[in-house]
């Protein structure tokens, strides 16, 4: 049990110092991310001191029920494609735009328009991909027009890891713990409909009063003309992904599985797309672009730490975790504790040993228990960038473009903006589930 233990606190240890300190390892003519590789060598490590069996690791990826990894890495990679092929076709890029101009020179219009826009496309998208799309926008706009972009990526960031919250779909963590915990999409909205909608409305006043002297400063509105190229496959896409939520929505009725539902369109789009560009003899630009944009590093990752949690549970150290944790007011003390670990460890991994602590919960404190995880998971993520993966990314796109945003920035909006919010949201899921 020591070494087990030993062995996955020197790894959340070093995943944190390599999100800190060097998030990728470079050779002269190789770079890649670090994050993965220590997860994969501290389940390799785990392997090799026998704190799991590759038979119980077989057995973990091939069981037929909604915990198994590979499914939930199925889901999660075709709805991944469809937003990605959207972001190819112009439908980020295109909504963003047309928002920008509908300000009319108004910073606080503007900030109003893009916060509730990342809202809009982060529920039917995904976090991820609404922060890879959107702020490079922002950057390049901001700095066009001469204006503070932090407003704006504060703004975006926080309403990107929020409003994931209110669909199944919205974030990574979402889909694994409504999948492992049997909830379907229904059910999921069902019970995260008000407290998304209660933590968005206290965030976006809180952000508002924070960047309010800044919003009131004038701006001169510059904006080239953007139009979509392949309008047919713009419309095809859009097709695809209200299809897939339709039928995602519906598949527990019709006692389908949405890891198949979420692929069936993926593939449906591809292949679909393909041959009508093969007819109409243009090049498969867009669709190769999106299967090489796809977060790959993520499968090793997620793996891993599906083998560092379960080597946990097989030694009982999740088991005394849970003892810890208790019973009691399992709403908040889930949430809060599934928040702190976030920023520990990173919400993929936390949601994996949440879901194995939230097991010796029995109804109502189970069903409040994984809720409150899926909240933390999703607003741990605005604390630090160490929170999620969405963290790193937005970090690492703004040192791209220039703009500062320090690790002591990160915190020091993050207290003032997630704290209330997590609060606000947990409350009014307790309410919720109480009635």
């Amino acid at each position: 049990m020591a070494i087990t233990l030993i062995i996955a606190l020197v790894t959340v240890i070093m995943l944190t110092l390599s999100v800190l300190f060097f998030p990728k390892i470079k050779t002269k003519n190789f770079s890649v991310s670090s994050y993965w590789v220590i997860c994969l060598f501290g389940a390799l490590l785990m392997l090799i001191f026998k704190s799991i069996t590759l038979e119980k690791i077989y057995r973990i990826f091939t069981n037929s029920s909604n915990v198994n990894p590979l499914k939930i890495l199925v889901l999660f990679f075709s709805l991944t494609y469809l937003s990605i092929y959207l972001d190819e076709v112009g439908f980020f890029k295109i909504l963003a735009i047309r928002a920008a101009k509908s300000a009319n020179k108004n910073q606080c219009k503007l900030f109003i328009i893009f916060y509730f826009l990342t809202a809009f496309l982060t529920i039917f998208t995904s976090n991820d991909i609404v922060i890879l799309t959107l702020t490079p926008f922002v950057c390049y706009f901001c700095k066009s027009e001469k204006i503070n972009p932090l407003p704006y990526l504060v703004g975006e960031f926080a309403a990107a890891n929020t409003w994931s919250m209110m669909l199944l779909i919205g974030n990574p963590t979402n889909i694994f713990l409504s999948s492992s915990s049997g909830i379907d999409f229904i059910s999921y909205f069902k019970v995260m409909v008000l407290p998304t909608f209660a933590a968005g409305v206290i965030e976006f006043i809180i952000i508002y009063m924070i960047f309010y002297k800044q919003l009131k400063m004038p701006m001169h509105l510059q904006i080239n003309k953007y139009e979509v190229k392949d309008k047919f496959g713009f419309i095809l896409g859009v097709a695809h992904l209200i299809i897939c939520l339709i039928l995602m929505i519906v598949s527990s009725y019709l006692n389908f599985e949405m890891w198949i539902v979420s692929l069936c369109c993926a593939i449906s789009l591809f292949i679909v797309m393909g041959i009508i560009n093969l007819l109409r003899k243009h090049t498969q630009k867009e669709l190769f672009s999106t299967i090489k944009r796809a977060p790959y590093a993520l499968i090793p990752f997620v793996l891993s730490m599906f083998i560092i949690v379960a080597s946990l549970n097989e030694q009982g150290i999740s088991k005394k975790i849970a003892e810890i944790l208790g019973s009691n007011a399992p709403t908040f003390v889930y949430g809060i504790s599934s928040f702190t670990f976030a920023n520990v460890m990173n919400n993929i991994p936390m949601s994996v040993l949440f879901s194995s602590l939230s097991i010796n919960l029995n109804g109502i404190d189970y069903t409040k228990a994984i809720y409150s995880t899926i909240i933390g998971s999703n607003i741990g993520a605005f604390l630090t960038p160490i929170g999620a993966l969405a963290g790193i990314m937005f970090t690492d796109l703004l040192n791209e473009h220039g703009v500062k945003y320090s690790f002591k920035d990160f915190i020091k909006y993050g207290i003032i903006i997630a704290l209330p919010t997590l609060l606000v949201s947990l409350l009014t899921l307790e309410l919720t589930l109480s009635f």
